[in-house]
């Protein structure tokens, strides 16, 4: 773990856009850096810390695991977000968060990133409309485990991971049925049944690990 104490960073976090340099450097100044290995668990739900991560290079999963050992996956985080700033409120954290690959995040203690968003009400203000953001996010994986089928939650998440590219909807990151399973509180083997019938149906179609839809998904299985 090193001191940070230039204000780079700023280049990598879209939320420190537009601050001065002086300003950067007192924020990074009080800043630690530590690298994580693939699969270490970098908070753990339950627990009680006091630090607010920003991801420097890596990946990270954001899940929840129930008493009998069930998973389900929040949220991936990409370099450039910061997470863990839901314990401004020092109760224990919510969630657990997993470095998916090599990851070297930023570490900023409560103290010090409580009287940052003070001092920078602009910047408060970013970090406010991140929560409404992944909170909406939230009411709408709610809503869909309590309204939607297993097919409608497969193909949601199908969708929502998809992007347009020479006309055709193309997802790139690796997409197991085990990983869907997991984003939608659904069995591996339901999920790989549903991916077989659109594969079948030439609703989608799998080249190594990109997934193109290559027609409009039917709205029920």
């Amino acid at each position: 773990m090193r001191a940070l104490t230039v204000p780079t960073p700023a280049l990598r976090f879209p939320a420190f856009s537009d601050l001065q340099v002086d300003e950067l450097q007192t924020l990074f100044a009080h800043t630690a850096v530590k690298a994580f290995p693939k699969n270490t668990v970098i908070i753990n739900e339950g627990e009680r810390t006091h630090s607010v991560y920003l991801i420097r290079s890596g990946r990270v999963k954001v899940f929840l695991r129930s008493e009998d050992g069930n998973k389900v996956d929040i949220k991936v985080l990409e370099s450039g977000d910061f997470f863990g700033e839901m314990v401004l409120d020092e109760g224990p954290r919510s969630a657990s968060v997993v470095a998916m690959v090599p990851s070297q995040l930023s570490v900023i203690p409560l103290s010090v990133f409580r009287e940052y968003l003070t001092r920078n009400p602009d910047f408060a203000m970013r970090v406010i409309l991140k929560l409404i953001l992944r909170t909406r996010g939230l009411l709408r994986d709610v809503k869909s485990l309590a309204l939607l089928d297993v097919y409608g939650r497969v193909a949601r998440i199908l969708l929502e991971q998809a992007t347009l590219e020479n006309d055709q909807l193309v997802i790139k990151e690796k997409l197991s049925a085990q990983d869907i399973a997991y984003r939608i509180g659904a069995s591996r083997e339901a999920v790989s049944r549903i991916l077989k019938d659109l594969t079948e149906g030439g609703y989608i179609r799998k080249d190594g690990t990109t997934v193109t839809i290559a027609k409009t998904l039917p709205r029920h299985r």
